[in-house]
């Protein structure tokens, strides 16, 4: 067996809900403007487009109760709360009958944002996609959820509700969010995908407590930090 010349990162790892093991991380998708009234409160059009997908690191992933160093290089850093998929299979072109048998379980977590640079249309790999941008609470089995295609999701910043809507409003549906992203990429267990934000996205200053909800999932609680 070869060794390696540094040591090797550790894996980006995920509880599990009501168990001492833990869900390994593979890749992170992403898909934005996936709520009506998000699109429209980001000056967008709330046409059904395609979606739009883009990633963040493995080693994004920040576990419930752990703080956040505030970023670099932004100003108006921003929360968006989001459903996560985890998926236990994966696959390419996969239809959207089977779509749902690939969730290995689900969570909720956050798509922190740099929005200054995200608005000023510099690549979003450093608007979405750098060190903590993913906190995400623990995942719980589909087996114990069953299929969840609605439910009310929310995020509170220091106790004041800011977002807050159904999964069933969402434009792309979760099968269709699989089987559209396995046309673009095979799929494999490991992998996860935030599924969107509803509208209520805004800025966080360090010093705010963030909890996230989903009904029948744990909870993220995150706290901002000093700026790193």
């Amino acid at each position: 067996m070869s060794s390696y010349v540094i040591d090797a990162p550790k894996p980006a790892i995920i509880p599990v809900v009501g168990s001492d093991q833990s869900f390994p991380v593979r890749r992170i998708y992403c898909i934005g403007r996936n709520y009506v009234a998000h699109v429209e409160e980001m000056g967008g059009d709330a046409d059904r487009d395609p979606p739009l997908f883009f990633q963040k690191p493995t080693d994004a992933v920040v576990n419930s109760g752990a703080t956040i160093p505030y970023p670099t290089k932004t100003a108006d850093f921003h929360h968006e709360v989001e459903l996560v998929l985890a998926l236990g299979k994966g696959g390419r072109n996969i239809s959207e009958a089977d779509a749902q048998s690939h969730i290995w379980g689900y969570g909720v977590g956050l798509d922190m944002t740099r929005r200054d640079i995200q608005g000023g249309g510099l690549p979003w790999e450093i608007a979405k996609s750098f060190d903590n941008s993913f906190p995400v609470g623990a995942i719980t089995p589909a087996s114990q959820t069953g299929i969840i295609d609605k439910g009310r999701i929310k995020l509170t910043v220091n106790g004041k509700t800011v977002q807050e809507s159904d999964v069933s409003l969402l434009i792309w549906r979760i099968p269709e969010i699989i089987a559209r992203l396995s046309e673009f990429f095979e799929l494999h267990p490991g992998d996860i995908i935030l599924t969107g934000t509803p509208h209520g996205v805004g800025p966080v200053v360090p010093g705010d407590k963030l909890v996230a909800t989903f009904e029948g999932l744990s909870p993220l609680e995150v706290t901002i930090g000093p700026a790193a």
